[in-house]
């Protein structure tokens, strides 16, 4: 299934936006339309592509929905235009089909990733790239993403967890930007969890070699965006600008990587521009959320390229470092926090970084908006929700291994693609399991059952809230697996 995902996108990308209309309480409608969205796709997806959507028009069965920008429109138009069509249809029999419009006054919120790809080609275009480029509101036909200002070396917080990704990194821009550009190991691959840092030292190599040498050309992007843009060269017959484009850069950065598991086509354009800049002495950095050796779906000879310079783990975060990254994010605000709430968060919050700036935010804000002083009573109470989450924190991973024993399979068939009853059910019950018990999004939990879409986890959540009603034995599995993974 996850093979094919390359070829679904161009597929989804031929046919015009779909439209939609509705009767009754539209407004009510679309509310509950725009949170099952943010449910299915996840807050980081839902920020970033969905938010700036709104409610332009409702006209004789059809729902016009609004966008700021032509990009935003081509790429909802792509990738959600059919899932909001099936959410309307079941809130209301009455939908026949939805546009999405280019309507500027619609709303402000622009999402931060549009310069990272370019949107849809015009009918009738005879020149695909400068076109596109343009039409993206970047006329040098730049598609490397934003760079967020915050993500420096300065603001990083060292520790034993990632002192040697971060010197790593200093080398790698110092190198870079240096007149003699030399190349200190190629590539550079961080991996570690999700919120560690892999990511601000991206962003902090980009900074750097922007600061110091202006001329170097950069690409930053996400593993995801280069897949799109290779679907894109390949539905308009325009690989060699692609190629030209991905090899004419002095540093090329892929953030998730691990993205491209399973994607054949993908991984194969990716390794032969991979060995390209290696050959003309060029930077690469990677990220992804495991070792080379550990990531699965991926070709042996990727693997082996991909560690072939230097592979920096970042560790979980110590205490001493959450309390470091504390002291310095309170330091920026420059509000005052007393020691004892700092060293109470960074006893609680220990999942990651994102996390622990996300409660120190929390606390602040309510303290400036509530006007009460800050103090580890106001944290707790401000914060109960986050730290009942932390007090116990159940994993993909743990619940794969506890329902794969209870029902006596492998592993290994989680993420495999037999189809077997002895083996789906259980994977079925794994991913419903899933969805009730971690705050995870639908694609992630596909992402961990073997590349698997979201729409296959759909599916399972509603099959296993059926069946909990008419099998028995089922609804007592579901009830003991979740009893023994709650204590």
């Amino acid at each position: 299934m996850q093979a094919k995902s390359e070829e679904t996108i161009a597929r989804r990308e031929k046919g015009d936006p779909e439209s939609n209309g509705a009767d009754g309480d539209i407004q009510a409608q679309w509310a509950r339309v725009r949170a099952r969205l943010r449910d299915e796709f996840g807050e980081a997806a839902f920020r970033s592509w969905l938010r700036a959507m709104t409610l332009f028009e409702v006209a004789e069965g059809r729902v016009r929905i609004g966008v700021p920008t032509r990009f935003l429109r081509d790429w909802v138009a792509a990738h959600y235009a059919d899932r909001i069509r099936s959410l309307w249809s079941g809130e209301n029999p009455a939908i026949s089909a939805i546009e999405v419009v280019v309507a500027p006054g619609s709303s402000a919120a622009v999402p931060a990733a549009r310069a990272s790809i370019a949107p849809a080609r015009p009918r009738g275009g005879a020149e695909p790239t400068a076109a596109l480029a343009a039409e993206a509101g970047d006329d040098k036909g730049d598609i490397s993403a934003p760079l967020d200002p915050r993500f420096t070396f300065e603001n990083f917080v060292v520790g034993k967890p990632n002192e040697l990704a971060h010197a790593a990194a200093r080398r790698v821009a110092e190198s870079c930007a240096a007149a003699t550009r030399t190349v200190p190991f190629n590539p550079l691959f961080l991996y570690g969890g999700v919120g560690l840092g892999k990511t601000h030292l991206m962003h902090a190599i980009a900074w750097q070699i922007r600061t110091q040498a202006p001329a170097r050309k950069v690409i930053y992007l996400s593993a995801e965006k280069f897949m799109y843009q290779f679907v894109r060269a390949l539905r308009f017959k325009d690989t060699m600008a692609f190629k030209e484009q991905f090899r004419s850069v002095d540093l090329l950065m892929i953030d998730d990587v691990q993205f491209i598991s399973g994607k054949d086509s993908t991984q194969e354009e990716f390794f032969h521009t991979f060995n390209a800049l290696v050959d003309q002495n060029r930077q690469i950095v990677i990220s992804a959320d495991k070792s080379p050796s550990d990531l699965e779906g991926m070709e042996e000879r990727m693997r082996s390229r991909l560690g072939w310079g230097l592979v920096a783990d970042i560790h979980p975060t110590t205490y001493e470092l959450r309390l470091g990254i504390l002291q310095a994010k309170a330091e920026q605000r420059k509000l005052p926090v007393p020691p004892k709430v700092l060293e109470f968060l960074a006893h609680k919050i220990t999942s990651n970084v994102r996390e622990l700036e996300g409660a120190l935010n929390r606390i602040l804000a309510h303290a400036q908006l509530v006007g009460r002083a800050i103090t580890l009573e106001s944290a707790q109470e401000v914060l109960h929700d986050l730290l009942r989450a932390n007090d116990r924190r159940i994993t993909i991973d743990e619940i794969q291994k506890r329902v794969a024993e209870h029902y006596n399979i492998r592993l290994s068939d989680m993420h495999s693609a037999r189809r077997a009853r002895a083996v789906a059910r259980p994977r079925q019950v794994a991913m419903f399991l899933c969805k009730q018990l971690t705050p995870r999004s639908l694609p992630e939990i596909g992402r961990k059952f073997g590349g698997r879409d979201h729409t296959t986890v759909m599916h399972a959540v509603r099959k296993i809230e059926e069946l909990r009603a008419t099998d028995r034995a089922l609804a007592e599995d579901v009830e003991l697996l979740r009893r023994m993974l709650e204590t």
